[in-house]
């Protein structure tokens, strides 16, 4: 009851405007137009079922058998042997489509920085090395979530994630490193679920298994470069292990040692979504230990295989951050990177009233990008909790699990969003779960009534149609093209005939001021803080100062702080094409910022994903009036610039040689 009851309250969380009614924090600008859409599909569903009830409800005879409710006795070996083969072609066609969209899509390539960052953490493992020497000045060089504090730089993020890409590395195609991840676990996904419906047909498991392989969250993902792809499989794989771990006494320690081991490796990936899983298992065994040397053994065992991985992470920390428990991100950001409620690197102070506003955004976004239907994807498995007529260990083990994932992100201050709410990409495979057991409790309540259960099945057929022709006019269509800046051909140095050349890439200038109020020294929050309260212009002069008198740390914060007392008055730029910009009502503009923005005007490019591009060329950030500066650490190299000819993101790229 008490599951049901917190099934209905998500549900409706995930339909009313609950962001909008808390005042004063986060809005879902688009909430009424999708619950527009929602009436509108979900119409479109029942008339196509009640039409077909309609035209059947006098052909077909009506029965009491439920025979939806009668387990399948096909236990034999041939039966299990064509099962398995049946999920071994699903997982083969999902790694194809996976493969298609991370081609087709996402272009093979990395576009959102995170994923950058990480391929470039990839390149430097499979190299042999933690870190990377910064070839010249660092400014010119330096790139968002990546630490340049010392000689040498190194991404952020925790080792698992790129430490997984560095197979895509070795075979020059990081792309397939997300698909592999994907059919893997489509695969480990079917094993969970023969250990969570035992009982039930292999008809019903095969068609589970197909359901979250075809998922459109899932898909998307599993086509990105992103660490949730390559933590999922390593956390069903915990699953799976720990299943066999409470339930083959004999071999238990050494499935424990696996359960420990497959959770250390996620929690390289990602800590948090690890921590959410590691917990309930640990319980659990903990509980089976109290009384039994066997099961005490697999508990310490478990324990041995979480410390290997994490053991190896901290040696990396140390390595890098110079703290075993330090990382990466907490160096770059500070201590308000981490979990609490507090103010944010980005300035936004990160409430308990927020984080439920972030939950509650996430459960909204999960009726859309979860199955894409015309009606809330989430109604799917809110049935599939009603309708559940028992709940085993495995269940409450999984159930622990996505609380604790909620837990964690309410108590996180980012908004997670990309490819949909990817912060609960862990929900995934309960999700698929509880959404085919709604089907399967629809298909037995209406199994004695043959007409309904035609216009059901007419009903879920219609959605279903109704989300392929949305995804493949909608959702990949703005996939594809967006992040078209992020999408470079890596051989436009090739075609424009530039070889062995120092390219300077021109960024805007509201890039410029960031990567140089980080040169003087000023921390990536507050520097973030200080772009977005202080005019552009009026920082512009303020760093050309603090640089013309030395002036650096925390006596160059002091000095660009009292900037901010006009944030108030400050609005968007309408100056110039780049939006991030602040802009100061009435303040004249001085020559020097004029030149910038008709630089802007005339075109530019962002920077990071040229420090993907392996052609032979080294490309730096072009920073005006600096370039003899970076030119004397590549003095034999001849110099270009590199822009776009004007704001339009398909705009041909310009090469333009710098004279000697």
């Amino acid at each position: 009851m008490v599951t049901r009851v917190a099934a209905a309250l998500l549900l409706l969380v995930s339909l009313l405007p609950v962001v909008n009614w808390i005042p004063g924090g986060e809005a879902d600008a688009s909430h009424a137009a999708r619950v527009a859409d929602w009436a509108l599909g979900t119409g479109l569903c029942v008339m196509a079922g009640v039409l077909v009830w309609f035209v059947l409800r006098r052909r077909l005879v009506t029965t009491t058998a439920d025979r939806a409710a009668t387990p399948s006795t096909a236990s034999t070996t041939s039966a299990a042997t064509a099962e398995r083969w049946q999920v071994l072609l699903l997982c083969v066609l999902a790694m194809a489509a996976y493969a298609a969209i991370a081609v087709g899509v996402f272009s093979g390539r990395p576009l959102l920085i995170d994923e950058i960052v990480q391929v470039l953490q990839a390149r430097d493992l499979a190299a042999g090395q933690l870190t990377h020497e910064i070839p010249g000045p660092k400014a010119f060089f330096a790139i968002l979530h990546e630490v340049d504090f010392g000689a040498r730089a190194y991404g952020q993020y925790p080792v698992g994630g790129p430490a997984m890409l560095v197979l895509g590395v070795l075979v020059g195609a990081t792309w397939i490193v997300g698909p592999l991840a994907g059919a893997i676990s489509v695969w480990l996904f079917w094993r969970l679920l023969v250990a969570l419906e035992p009982d039930a047909s292999s008809r019903f498991r095969v068609g589970t298994t197909l359901l979250f392989a075809a998922a459109p969250f899932g898909a998307f993902m599993f086509g990105s470069h992103m660490n949730h792809a390559t933590m999922l499989p390593w956390l069903l794989a915990a699953a799976v292990s720990l299943t066999q771990a409470v339930k083959d006494s004999v071999r238990a320690p050494w499935w424990g040692l696996a359960t420990g081991l497959t959770l250390g490796v996620a929690a390289t990936i990602r800590p948090l979504d690890a921590g959410a899983f590691a917990l309930p298992a640990a319980a659990w065994l903990a509980w089976r230990a109290r009384g039994g040397t066997r099961p005490f053994a697999t508990l310490a065992l478990s324990g041995v295989g979480v410390a290997v991985p994490l053991a190896l992470a901290f040696w990396v920390n140390l390595a890098t951050t110079g703290h075993p428990l330090r990382f990466g991100y907490d160096l770059l950001w500070g201590a308000d990177m981490g979990l609490g409620f507090h103010a944010s690197p980005w300035g936004a102070v990160h409430t308990p009233q927020r984080g439920v506003e972030l939950i509650a955004l996430y459960l909204t976004r999960l009726n859309t990008y979860l199955f894409e239907l015309p009606f809330p994807s989430l109604l799917l498995p809110a049935i599939g909790v009603w309708y559940s007529r028992g709940r085993g260990a495995l269940d409450r083990y999984l159930l622990a699990s996505a609380a604790l994932v909620a837990v964690g992100y309410w108590a996180y201050w980012h908004d997670g969003f990309f490819l949909g709410p990817r912060f609960v990409f862990a929900w995934l495979p309960l999700l698929v779960l509880y959404s085919a057991r709604g089907l399967r409790g629809l298909q037995r309540v209406t199994a004695s009534m043959p007409a309904v259960r035609a216009g059901v099945i007419a009903g879920l057929l219609t959605g279903a149609a109704y989300a392929l022709v949305s995804i493949a006019a909608v959702r990949m269509p703005q996939y594809r093209n967006g992040l078209s800046s992020m999408r470079l051909p890596h051989d436009a140095g090739q075609r424009a005939g530039v070889a062995g050349a120092l390219v300077m890439v021109q960024e805007s200038w509201g890039a410029q001021l960031i990567v140089r109020l980080w040169e003087l020294g000023v921390s990536r929050p507050d520097a973030e803080a200080i772009y977005r309260n202080v005019d552009a212009c009026v920082l512009e002069e303020a760093i050309q100062q603090l640089a013309q008198e030395r002036v650096r740390g925390g006596a160059a914060l002091q000095r660009l702080a009292p900037l901010m007392a006009d944030s108030a008055r400050l609005v968007a730029s309408d100056l110039t094409p780049d939006d991030s910009q602040r802009r100061l009502p009435g303040l004249a503009y001085t020559a020097t910022c004029a030149a910038r923005i008709e630089e802007d005007r005339r075109g530019y490019l962002l920077y990071a994903p040229w420090r993907l591009v392996d052609d032979g060329n080294v490309y730096a950030r072009w920073l005006p009036g600096r370039e003899a500066e970076l030119r004397a650490s590549f003095p034999s190299r001849p110099a270009y610039l590199l822009r776009r000819a004007g704001t339009a993101v398909d705009a041909p790229l310009v090469w333009t040689r710098l004279q000697d």
